[in-house]
């Protein structure tokens, strides 16, 4: 139904300003009731993290800010759902406008800054839907004006443990000044060595949460094998590929908003982020899982996420332009892609990561 309705409210939606129209989309989503979406078929299933996830279609960071709709969105249809980006001090992020829509590329260039009510609004929250069923996880970041973004981190992690399934570490957003600087050797190592120690600690005699760290498509292969590296020596849990990417491709039909600066994702982003997932999953060799991000925006592109190497997928700027019915959708079509393959979902992840590597898709 909510679906069907879509290119109704899309031509509404659309014609406001892209951050009012998404304010709106929340408040909606927050006086709906929460519903309870069909079972999916059982070939959808897989365990990744130590967790059992219905399907592998989850919701990317970055459409609940604030935390604020987790069981209306997984009452969509999603596997799991990733809120945030949350930072320790509330803050309200780069001036408006800092979102834009580039209809005729199906992508979005945004320049939040991680706007964010807090740490506190984000853990009162989740205390709130302890106990109820789906898998959710948050996002965190530091804050801009911070003086120890580590620590700030530390605070995230230690606050939140325990009250979601798993916490991303997201050094890679590119619309805080100085954030992806935390992706070099150094920093990353002491990053995550304190992160996953305040992990242990906060968790000590319960059910771990589970650690991601997200990295950016921007980043050469030498400075991947060496955060692949230091990722698997601090025990991360998996790594999520990848974030917005600050590139231009020549490709972009919307020139003039191209230029707008920011974090572009949806459709142009399918490449890049996917040949970089393959690369990713070469270099862990299965030791830890991946989670793929970066212009799903169908089943097809799902697929090539799973066989480049992602045991989970996500998509965020795809349902701005097809909306929520493209969750279904993608499950549909990967289910007939298993029968087809007579393959099951764990058994096709990576299997031509090697050629899409390559830029064999």
């Amino acid at each position: 139904m909510i679906g069907a309705l879509f290119p109704l409210a899309r031509r509404v939606l659309h014609a406001l300003d892209p951050e009012t129209a998404h304010h709106l989309t929340i408040q909606g989503l927050r006086l709906a009731p929460a519903l309870t979406p069909p079972a999916d078929d059982g070939r959808l299933a897989t365990d990744v993290f130590g967790r059992h996830f219905p399907n592998p279609v989850g919701l990317a960071a970055g459409f609940d800010k604030q935390c604020e709709v987790p069981d209306q969105l997984l009452g969509l249809g999603f596997g799991f759902v990733e809120l945030g980006g949350v930072v320790p001090k509330p803050q309200p992020g780069n001036p408006r406008p800092r979102v834009f829509r580039l209809p005729q590329d199906e992508a979005v260039i945004n320049r939040f800054g991680l706007n964010s009510e807090g740490l506190e609004v984000a853990r009162g929250r989740m205390a709130a839907r302890a106990g109820r069923p789906g898998i959710v996880g948050i996002n965190i970041g530091a804050n801009k004006d911070s003086n120890d973004r580590i620590a700030d981190y530390v605070a995230c992690i230690t606050t939140l443990a325990g009250l979601v399934d798993f916490i991303t570490i997201n050094v890679s957003s590119p619309n805080t000044p100085g954030l992806r600087d935390l992706q070099g050797e150094a920093f990353l190592d002491d990053l995550l060595a304190r992160c996953i120690s305040a992990r242990d600690e906060a968790d000590r005699g319960r059910r771990k949460t589970t650690i991601l760290l997200k990295i950016a498509p921007d980043i050469a292969l030498d400075a991947l094998d060496a955060i692949v590296a230091t990722a698997l020596a601090r025990g991360v849990d998996g790594l999520t590929v990848s974030n917005t990417t600050i590139d231009r491709p020549i490709s972009l039909k919307d020139k003039a908003l191209a230029k707008e600066t920011g974090g572009l994702s949806g459709k142009p982003l399918f490449r890049p982020s996917t040949q970089l997932l393959a690369e990713t999953y070469l270099r862990v060799e299965r030791r830890i899982p991946l989670i793929g991000v970066g212009g799903v925006d169908g089943a097809d592109a799902a697929w090539a996420k799973i066989r480049a190497g992602a045991s989970l997928v996500q998509l965020y700027s795809a349902m701005i332009f097809k909306g929520p019915g493209i969750v279904s959708e993608i499950k549909q079509g990967l289910v007939r892609t298993l029968a087809r393959d007579d393959i099951r979902l764990a058994d096709a992840v990576g299997r031509d990561a090697a050629a899409i590597a390559q830029g064999r898709f």
